[in-house]
């Protein structure tokens, strides 16, 4: 990546770290850099250590083989299963009438299960699951709301050695028979229906317009979890709870192997076929058990609340294995955060007392643009650590987060980590890193990145270039499912011997790392590098905008011509005046060749039900294209309202 040297730039974003509160730091997991040190001075003896928080049947022989790059393996031979870390060994360690998942449904039902008591219907559905002629290596696509079932699921087939596939709830039957054939699914666990803001959206049925084109799947599982009609196929469709009322509830874990296939989790890429990532067992398991415990301060009075969806990377890695493999409580919650209120959010970490917070940037910029009245209805002093995931945060919505979310008390940990690395690689640790908004500070104990020029060069302080993972991590992803090839060539090709994040990025002058987003992001501009993400976070740092989409319209002369999709916050109007307003704004934070050409005011962005904003879609209006499928969105009329405007303006 030819760039500039940028110092103005870099000194212009400078911002007075914040030290780790006293109090805090004094009973932190890690309140010194011991860590560090240790990981430094020898790495795999580091990860060897954080392998040993884990019970293994057999210890690895060999920590890291490093014969067949890039096909590496971790804790070679050693022999474990996932559920007895999660539930087995809490239990037998006295912590059986602890309540493992703590659940609420958009209508207000519940549900707690305790260590225990999920063991049970884990076991039950393991039961389940082999009755059903499951085994070990067998794959299942677990396609559900964010229902306690859906974890149950997943649990139950790691405890027998089956390889789950969730796909997100919200992804269209289209994308789910993609899925479904490429994992080459024997068995499909999926509900009748899920709740969304107030209304009922069909599942079963929906499925029914690809099941049949989907002949490797043997049977599909439904739970009844709205009472929704569809038609069911004798000897193929099975109602869960009538399966698991006569399930024995116990069930001996099969042994596992470290590189034994865990899950496969696909993932969006540069084409139209989604990538199978793949994770196996034990090093994915020493990753996240490892990251949960020193990145969220782990506490044996927490209550940990991440409110990503199951179907992503962050749904699995913290949600479901890091929390559990911890011991800890993790609250999910089936609804949205603008629904029955805007404050609904806030009412449930007042009413169940959360203790950690671990949310994405869409949604504190949602949150902002509604107004602090949300919040300041609520009382949230329970929370104690906050945390943001998911894309770059723009220092706006991160001092916003700290003051009105965290009340000025609470650390923020920024992590960036992707579906590939399966755990988080860069992040502060709480009780030691000074903070810098916007900023995910430095590599994780045990990590080693670096940012590379287009050579292979690492960049100067205030340079961008690409985010490089430098050596092997016990989480990382073995392959595409089916395709080395495209794995080899995607992440391995560009700087052989070393990892390619895809992200572009750029350290400051004490070390810490800036993520700018996707190099696919990164807009060249009459031959200058613009991240989408600095020209958005110009943008929101006005007081008039709410949120900020910035995509790169093709332009005869510059190569790109930056566009802006905004949102305003209330009480503003869209105007010419504003419009000047805001591009001047944005030549002044970042300079006049990140000036947008055009900005355009919408009252909505288009985002998938996960809260992603998609800018593919944006891009497509601009360029006067045909959009495609749009059924992921949360809501496709925002598009068809964008594109109207759009094409009249």
């Amino acid at each position: 990546m030819k760039n500039r040297q940028d110092d103005d730039y870099v000194k212009e974003n400078q911002f007075e770290p914040l030290q780790p509160a006293a109090n805090f730091a004094k009973t932190a997991q890690v309140n010194d850099d011991s860590l560090y040190r240790e990981a430094k001075k020898d790495r795999l003896a580091f990860w060897a250590k954080m392998a040993d928080n884990l019970t293994w049947n057999n210890k690895w022989e060999r920590i890291l083989d490093d014969d067949n790059p890039p096909y590496y393996k971790w804790f070679t031979n050693g022999k474990l299963n996932v559920s007895e870390n999660f539930l087995d060994i809490h239990i037998k360690n006295g912590l059986g009438d602890k309540k493992a998942l703590i659940f609420e449904g958009e209508k207000g039902d519940s549900l707690a299960l305790t260590y225990k008591q999920l063991l049970e219907e884990v076991c039950k559905f393991s039961n389940v699951l082999t009755k059903l002629g499951i085994k070990k290596g067998d794959t299942i696509t677990i396609w559900m709301p964010m229902i306690p079932e859906a974890i149950i699921a997943m649990l139950g087939c790691t405890r027998i050695g089956a390889i789950h596939s969730v796909v997100f709830g919200g992804f269209s039957p289209e994308a789910l028979k993609d899925r479904i054939l490429d994992s080459k699914s024997k068995l499909v666990v999926t509900a009748d229906g899920a709740n969304r803001r107030g209304k009922v959206i069909p599942m079963r049925s929906a499925a029914d317009q690809v099941l049949d084109q989907c002949p490797g799947v043997e049977k599909v599982v439904i739970v009844n979890r709205t009472g929704t009609s569809y038609n069911s196929k004798s000897g193929r469709d099975l109602s869960w709870s009538e399966l698991m009322a006569d399930a024995d509830h116990n069930f001996e874990p099969v042994t596992m192997d470290a590189e034994d296939p865990l899950f496969i989790l696909y993932s969006s890429g540069t084409t139209g076929k989604p990538k199978g990532i793949l994770h196996t067992t034990g090093g994915y398991l020493v990753g996240v058990k490892t990251t949960f415990r020193y990145v969220f301060d782990h506490r044996e009075d927490d209550l940990y609340w991440c409110t990503a969806d199951i179907g992503w990377i962050t749904g699995h890695s913290y949600i479901v294995y890091g929390p559990l493999s911890n011991g800890s409580s993790t609250f999910i919650y089936e609804g949205t955060p603008d629904y029955p209120g805007r404050d609904r959010f806030w009412e449930l970490i007042e009413k169940y007392q959360v203790t950690v917070f671990y949310t994405a940037p869409t949604a504190i910029r949602s949150f902002m643009r509604w107004g602090d009245q949300y919040v300041d209805m609520r009382d949230l002093s329970s929370l104690r650590l906050l945390g943001s995931v998911g894309e770059p945060i723009n220092p706006e919505a991160w001092l916003w987060y700290h003051e009105h979310i965290g009340k000025g008390k609470c650390p923020i940990v920024d992590t960036w980590w992707q579906t590939e690395t399966g755990m988080i690689m860069i992040t502060p640790l709480p009780g030691v890193t000074p903070l810098k908004p916007g900023s995910a500070s430095w590599a994780f104990p045990g990590i080693e990145v670096d940012v590379f020029d287009d050579n292979g060069n690492p960049t100067e302080a205030g340079q961008r270039g690409f985010l490089v993972i430098k050596s092997p991590w016990p989480a990382m992803l073995r392959t595409l499912h089916g395709d080395p090839e495209r794995f080899e060539n995607t992440y391995w090709q560009q700087y052989p011997g070393f990892y390619f994040t895809g992200d572009g990025a750029w350290k400051d002058q004490d070390g810490y790392l800036w993520i700018m987003g996707r190099v696919d992001d990164v807009l060249n501009v009459s031959g200058h590098r613009i991240g989408t993400m600095e020209v958005e976070s110009a943008l929101v740092e006005h007081p008039s905008a709410a949120e900020a989409a910035v995509i790169g319209k093709v332009h005869e002369i510059k190569g790109h011509a930056i566009t802006a999709f905004v949102t305003l916050k209330e009480g503003y109007e869209g105007s010419e005046e504003l419009v000047q307003e805001l591009k001047s704004h944005v030549g002044k934070k970042i300079g006049a060749i990140a000036r947008p050409e055009e900005i355009f005011f919408t009252y909505e962005l288009p985002k998938t039900r996960s809260g992603k904003i998609m800018r593919r879609l944006l891009r497509d209006i601009a360029e006067q294209r045909d959009l495609g499928d749009v059924t992921t969105l949360m809501d496709p009329q925002v598009v068809a309202s964008i594109k109207e405007g759009y094409t009249e303006k």
